[in-house]
Parts: C-alpha cells; sequence; structure tokens
C-alpha cells in the first residue's frame, strides 16, 4: 500500500474508539437481554465484530500490528443478501442436533407417555416402545414441540449437539402444502436476513484464548 493511501493516525484511533463503544453497546446488550436469541445481542455481536475488524485493517496498514483477539462469524460462510430489501414473506429454518446418551432413559420416557395415552386396540401394559430407540423418538416428538425437548432434552436422555436457526426472507408467502415433500430444497443462502448459532466451538476458542492469556 502507498503511502497516500495509509490511514492517517487519526483514522486508526478513530477505529480504535469505534472498537470501545461496540465493546460497551455488545456488553449492554448482553446485561439487558430479554432470552437466549435476543436479536439486540446479536446485532451488537455484528457491530463488534466489523468494528474489531476494521480496526485491525487500519492498524496493520498504518503500523504494520495486528490485533491478538479474533471474534468468531457466523456470517462468514454466506453470500452478501440479495433477497427483497423489504420482505413480504419469511421462512424460518431450524436445525438442533442431540446425542442420545442415555437410551434407558429415552426409552423409559416414551413409554410413560405411550401410557398415559393407551390406544383402545392395545392390550393393557402392552408394549409399545420395548427397545427400540427409534420408536421412543417418535413417541417424544410426537408428544412435545421442539422448543419443549429443547428444554428439557436431559430428561429425555439427550445431550445437545450444535444447534442454528436462519430466518430467510421470501418475496411472497407459498401456497399451502407446496413445500412440504421438500422443505428444505429452497433454502437460499443469499435469502438469509439474519442467522443464530450455537456450539460448543465457540467456547472452546474462548476458552483457548483464556489459556493464551494467563
Amino acid at each position: 500500500m502507498s503511502d497516500a493511501a495509509q490511514p492517517t493516525a487519526a483514522e486508526v484511533r478513530a477505529a480504535a474508539e469505534a472498537v470501545k463503544a461496540a465493546l460497551d453497546r455488545h456488553l449492554a446488550a448482553v446485561e439487558n437481554r430479554t432470552g437466549e436469541d435476543d436479536p439486540a445481542v446479536y446485532d451488537a455481536f455484528n457491530v463488534l465484530a466489523a468494528a474489531a475488524e476494521a480496526y485491525d485493517e487500519r492498524l496493520y496498514d498504518r503500523y504494520d500490528e495486528v490485533t491478538p483477539f479474533e471474534i468468531p462469524g457466523a456470517d462468514d460462510s454466506l453470500p452478501p443478501y440479495t433477497g427483497p430489501e423489504e420482505p413480504n414473506a419469511l421462512s424460518v429454518l431450524i436445525r438442533r442436533d442431540y446425542a442420545v446418551v442415555e437410551p434407558q432413559r429415552l426409552l423409559a420416557q416414551a413409554q410413560r407417555i405411550a401410557d398415559l395415552d393407551p390406544d383402545e386396540d392395545r392390550p393393557e401394559n402392552a408394549a409399545v416402545v420395548g427397545t427400540s430407540v427409534h420408536a421412543a423418538l417418535g413417541v417424544l416428538f410426537g408428544e412435545y414441540e421442539p422448543d419443549e425437548i429443547a428444554s428439557r432434552h436431559k430428561e429425555f436422555g439427550l445431550e445437545e449437539g450444535d444447534s442454528t436457526l436462519w430466518v430467510s426472507a421470501a418475496d411472497e408467502p407459498v401456497e399451502p402444502g407446496e413445500w412440504l415433500s421438500t422443505p428444505f430444497d429452497q433454502a437460499d443462502p443469499e435469502r438469509i436476513v439474519c442467522r443464530f448459532d450455537v456450539s460448543s466451538v465457540f467456547d472452546e476458542e474462548l476458552d483457548d484464548l483464556d489459556e493464551g492469556e494467563s
């Protein structure tokens, strides 16, 4: 980079002040969040990430120095947004992964659910779930909404893995039943308005950073 194109010392200082302000905004959003997926926290995270990146670039261009931290960005893998500026409809795509860590607990809970709602054609006390985890999962997810399973997963012998929620913009609502046979085929990364990711990998990166500072 030529000297003429380099940022001034004042521009570097302004970028540093923007990071400080973004840190304060992020902390305030976290302290006052209304839930696990509070959009204010998500927005503040993105502002902080952008401010940190801008400061890092200016610091390097001016002084050939870099910052010692990196904020993981969930949207780094997404292409630029090309959807409607004012969406008339939206789709919410959710994925939650679980590991079946206590099969016997899962089987017992599913059997209890089945016993509370007996089938008239089933002999009294006849086994419904037996030893089939496949059948137990069908009973469990047939009885409870996904959000309730997420909040009570330990009761059912499950362990949380990664999860993500994508909000995708659409021009118009689709016709009822149009996508039910292939619900995820129309997911277009270029129409993602926002997304919220939960993963242990973020905690591991923060732990590694803390160890490096100790």
